[in-house]
This record gives structure tokens, C-alpha cells and sequence, in this order.
């Protein structure tokens, strides 16, 4: 059962990561502009995750009739770990916004690229919250990530979009790289508040974390929403939408469940696997550019992937305990 799970989440996750970043784009290049609906896309369809924790209900209820056991429970989240996932949503919420509007000013291989430095935030919280350790490999790639970022920022202009001004580039830029600070954060974060459950981590709880977060990032988007307006002026965007009043409702639509099935998954580690992909499509549908400085931050990635690979072979060499490293809260379910 737990390798069917595991096998479902890889696949849902691939397409959401490498299609939700483009579907998300796409609304901006055909004529999108509510930042805030785009935020709220991220989460909206966040009722779905009834679907499997209700057959997860059901399942652990049949296997535990006669037992008493807190695993047949209804809800397995305590009061103490409620109030924290609720401070958890907000973050994510922000997150959410400052990453549409990364998307909304900046190509998709930029914006993906700045957002992988998400692993040298993570590192550094990781360190201070969770005391975590560094390895030779990580920091190496910490390093090479940061310094993409910098070229990027050095160069910032070379793909900007035609018909984009400088300054919404620029913040474009600097917003990318505010969310993937804060998604930095939360991994962290959350592998904190797991540590702290006192009880097992499963595959229904992780799921209840994320439905009770991504809940509260909707309410936070949808007051967004109230504020500027974004609810009413849907039709309105939608009848000067470049693919057709009809074709804008599919690209929210897909929009909401593709995006949603990342925070679903929660194995963010695989967004760093697929990232080359993702940008090679990027490429491909846009005819986006992918320049030397872009070059630099894919190495930085794929350093951190290969020096971690090389660490676990080590580790399993010499036998020697499980060392912690930063990818584990990456990919802690």
C-alpha cells in the first residue's frame, strides 16, 4: 500500500511540477493579471484532499474495529499541532503570492531557477532551527546556487518579456526570491513541528497538515481577492483573454489542480529533479532564452543532487548512522 502511495504522489507530482509553472505562465502571457487569483489558484481546490483522507478513514477504521487505537481516529492532529499549521498556512500563503507574481514578471526558466535557491534558504534554517548538518556537497552547491542567483540579478534584463517594464521585471526578480526564502523556512519549519508530535508520521496525517495549511493560504488569498477585486473582474478578464473566453476558464481550472497537487505530494525534492525538464519546456513552448548565467544556477542544482548521492553511497559503505542533510527535510513526507 505504502509503495502505490508512493509510486501515485512521484507521478502526480511530476506533472504538477513541470505543468503547473507553465499552465501558471500561460494565463500571464495571454492577457492574465490578477496576482492575487493566481495565489489563490495555488491552493483553491484543496476540498479534493477529502477524497483520499476520507478512504484513508474508512481503511484504518476497518483494520482497527476492534482495537483501540488513535490510528482509527477521525482526526489525528492534536490542538497544539493545529494552531501551528495554522501559522504554517499563512506563510504559505505569502509564499503563494510573492511566487505569482515572480511568474507574472519573469520567463519560467528565470523564475524556476531563482526558486531552487530554496535549498541554500533551507540549509541555512534547517541549520538554525532544526540543527541540521552541512556536508562538503551541500555547501558546495549552497555556494554556486547563491551565485546563480547573483549572476541572474547582475544580468536581469537579458530575457526580460517585451512589453514588461524594468521595474516590474526587477520586482518580479526580488518577490521569486522572497518566496523561495520563506519556502526555505517552512521546510524547516514543518520538520519541526513533526519532531514535536510525539507520534507516528503517517501518510494520513501528513495529509491532514497539508489539507488544514492550504486551507488557511486560500483564506488569506481569497481576503487578497475581496480587496482588489479579483472575483469580479474574472469575466470581465475573461472576455479579453487572447485564447478565448472558454480557454480561460480551462487554464484556471488546471491551474488549481495542477499547483495543488504539488503541496499534495509534499515530496518537494523531486521539484529540484524535474526542474531541468521544466525548463526545457519552458524553452520549447515560450521560446524562452536559456543563457550561460542560467547555466550556472542549473549546475548548482545538479551539484547538490550529485554530491548528495555520492554522501549516501558513502554512508552505506561504511555503515556508519544516518547522517541528517538538508535534502531530508525536503523530502520528509
Amino acid at each position: 500500500m505504502k509503495k502505490v502511495l508512493l509510486v501515485i504522489n512521484c507521478i502526480i507530482l511530476a506533472v504538477g511540477t513541470c505543468g503547473g509553472p507553465l499552465v501558471m505562465r500561460l494565463y500571464f502571457i495571454k492577457g492574465g493579471k490578477r496576482i492575487w487569483l493566481s495565489s489563490w489558484l495555488q491552493t483553491a481546490a484543496w476540498p479534493i484532499n477529502f477524497i483520499p483522507l476520507v478512504i484513508s478513514y474508512f481503511y484504518r477504521r476497518k483494520n482497527n474495529n476492534n482495537n483501540n487505537n488513535n490510528s482509527s481516529k477521525l482526526i489525528l492532529m492534536t490542538p497544539r499541532i493545529f494552531m501551528a499549521t495554522i501559522g504554517i498556512g499563512i506563510l504559505q500563503g505569502f509564499t503563494n503570492y510573492f511566487y505569482a507574481y515572480g511568474i507574472g514578471k519573469l520567463p519560467v526558466s528565470t523564475s524556476g531557477l531563482l526558486f531552487a535557491t530554496q535549498l541554500a534558504f533551507t540549509a541555512f534554517f534547517a541549520f538554525l532551527i532544526v540543527k541540521l548538518k552541512f556536508t562538503p556537497y551541500s555547501v558546495n552547491s549552497v555556494f554556486l546556487l547563491t551565485v546563480g542567483a547573483v549572476v541572474l540579478a547582475l544580468r536581469s534584463g537579458g530575457d526580460q518579456p517585451e512589453g514588461e517594464p524594468k521595474k516590474k521585471y526587477i520586482l518580479g526578480f526580488v518577490m521569486t526570491l522572497a518566496s523561495a526564502a520563506l519556502t526555505g523556512l517552512i521546510f524547516p519549519l514543518v520538520e519541526l513541528i513533526y519532531k514535536k508530535t510525539q507520534q507516528t508520521i503517517t501518510y494520513t496525517f501528513v495529509l491532514e497538515f497539508q489539507t488544514l495549511y492550504c486551507f488557511v493560504a486560500t483564506v488569506l488569498a481569497t481576503i487578497g481577492m475581496i480587496i482588489t477585486k479579483d472575483f469580479q473582474a474574472i469575466s470581465r478578464e475573461a472576455k479579453t483573454f487572447e485564447l478565448g473566453e472558454d480557454k480561460y476558464y480551462i487554464v484556471i481550472i488546471w491551474s488549481a489542480i495542477l499547483l495543488l497537487r504539488v503541496h499534495w505530494s509534499h515530496l518537494f525534492c523531486f521539484f529540484f529533479v524535474l526542474l531541468p525538464l521544466t525548463e526545457v519546456l519552458a524553452v520549447f513552448l515560450y521560446g524562452e532564452k536559456f543563457n550561460a548565467e542560467k547555466g550556472v544556477s542549473l549546475w548548482g542544482f545538479a551539484s547538490y543532487f550529485n554530491g548528495d548521492y555520492k554522501d549516501n553511497n558513502k554512508r552505506k559503505n561504511n555503515q556508519s548512522p544516518e547522517i541528517e542533510t538538508i535534502d531530508k527535510i525536503n523530502c520528509t513526507p
